[in-house]
């Protein structure tokens, strides 16, 4: 009796709940505020993606059982109390001709922002492909051994490690680095400028070009390793861009002809014509300031300078952001794996044929090119080759105070040549007053 009465107890406070819980819905359903349709968004499948230090593990075990052809090293840089780590890994088919200047060399980076999680897969799965402990299909091997035997790769297969450990720890759409600046706004073609539409939390360019570690580590590798194709890959849609991502322009004469050739000849072979082709300024939608591949293009000289972007889900929503940088089904996921891993080794054999014309007009394209004070401090002052022939940063710090001192320096020269030619002025006046008439 007495568990009876506990029961119709229960039994009343539950059907009292079910109609404050019913009076509710109905009150937001008539103010127009339901939660019915309010989005589930996407966490990260642990089934298909690494975690940031499984992912290094995998890729130092690889090269662990391939010494004869890649080489791991670690460079790590700080900044006001800011300290980054990278992991760059170099690949040459005899590994003691990793520093002959006569192969063909080629800089890859991934993970540049924190969310694309795709990317870094894609740079574990090209290593292993290049390690041959997996194949590409259709793939002639000869084809690519002749191929590989005339290149150095360097992968950066994670760019901006802190950026990730937040996304891994819950802030799915954070893209930009430990400190919340956007590694690909820190660079110093064109940094700074804000468009109408800037997001901070997305595009923080940071205080000064390469204020960031992560921005002077890549910035040193393309000063010394000089190479002559770079990819920057991201996520987020399926495009193939070239430079300029600054302004509504592509650069002019062959090497533009010779970068917008390849890309389209990729967006038909892996991209089944699908993926936007074009420079990143004019196609994307918006310009971006202070981008890693402008200043690849203008100021390291990189021939040929690429941003790829591997995948998109249009569909997804905005707040959903691991869904819309990365695929979630397996099937999505070897897919997108699978067609750029082709799309890389069609640039090695493409840019491996391209080795002898580099090297006949290197000379002729670098003095057809003008650059301005700061980019000229930016770009060519920051290196010098010792008698070694090997590079060394000279100014490697403090570009903003030398851009400052400068221009004191020439607006000082141009006061005092003022004031100099006044007093030489007056000093004619006062002679030829003097003179009798």
């Amino acid at each position: 009796m007495g568990r009876r009465r506990l029961l119709s107890l229960s039994a009343s406070r539950s059907l009292v709940s079910l109609l404050i819980s019913l009076f509710f819905a109905c009150f937001s359903l008539v103010n127009g505020k339901s939660n019915l349709t309010r989005p589930s968004f996407t966490h990260i499948n642990r089934d298909l993606y690494h975690t940031s230090v499984a992912l290094m593990d995998e890729i130092k075990a690889l090269v662990h059982r391939h010494p004869d052809k890649l080489f791991l090293e670690t460079i790590r840089s700080q900044n006001k109390g800011y300290h980054a780590e990278m992991t760059v890994v170099t690949y040459c088919r005899n590994r003691k001709e990793i520093e002959d200047r006569s192969k063909f060399r080629i800089l890859l980076s991934f993970g540049q922002h924190g969310r694309e999680l795709i990317t870094s897969e894609l740079a574990f799965r090209i290593l292993s492909i290049l390690s041959e402990e997996q194949f590409l299909p259709y793939m002639d091997p000869i084809t690519l051994n002749n191929t590989l035997e005339k290149l150095v790769i360097k992968v950066v297969p994670m760019e901006n490690l802190n950026g990730r450990k937040l996304v891994e720890a819950g802030d799915l759409c954070e893209r930009r680095n430990g400190r919340g600046v956007d590694l690909n706004r820190n660079w110093s073609v064109d940094w700074g400028k804000k468009e109408k539409d800037y997001d901070p939390y997305e595009e923080n360019p940071g205080t000064a070009p390469f204020s960031e570690p992560e921005t002077q580590i890549m910035r040193k590798l393309s000063v010394s390793f000089e190479p002559h194709i770079w990819v920057n890959v991201h996520s987020g849609m399926e495009a193939l861009f070239m430079p300029y991502d600054h302004k509504n322009t592509t650069p002019d004469g062959l090497p533009s002809h010779r970068m917008r050739s390849m890309l389209e000849k990729l967006n038909h072979l892996h991209c089944e014509d699908r993926c936007m082709v074009g420079s990143g300024g004019g196609s994307v939608g918006y310009l971006a300031h202070g981008t890693a591949t402008d200043y690849m293009y203008d100021i390291a000289r990189v021939p040929m300078a690429f941003t790829f972007e591997i995948y998109g889900d249009g569909t997804a929503s905005s707040k959903d952001c691991f869904k819309m940088f990365n695929p979630i089904d397996l099937t999505t996921f070897n897919r997108v794996l699978n067609d750029w891993s082709a799309a890389f080794f069609t640039i090695f054999n493409m840019g491996s044929q391209q080795l002898d014309e580099l090297h006949r007009k290197a000379s002729v394209s670098n003095l057809d090119k003008w650059v301005s004070i700061d980019d000229y401090l930016n770009g060519y002052l920051m290196e010098r080759k010792n008698r070694y022939g090997k590079k060394m940063e000279v100014l490697d710090l403090g570009m903003q105070e030398i851009r400052t001192y400068f221009r004191l320096f020439l607006l000082s020269s141009v006061l005092l040549m003022f004031m100099f030619c006044s007093r030489i002025s007056k000093s004619s006046r006062q002679i030829v007053s003097g003179i009798p008439i």
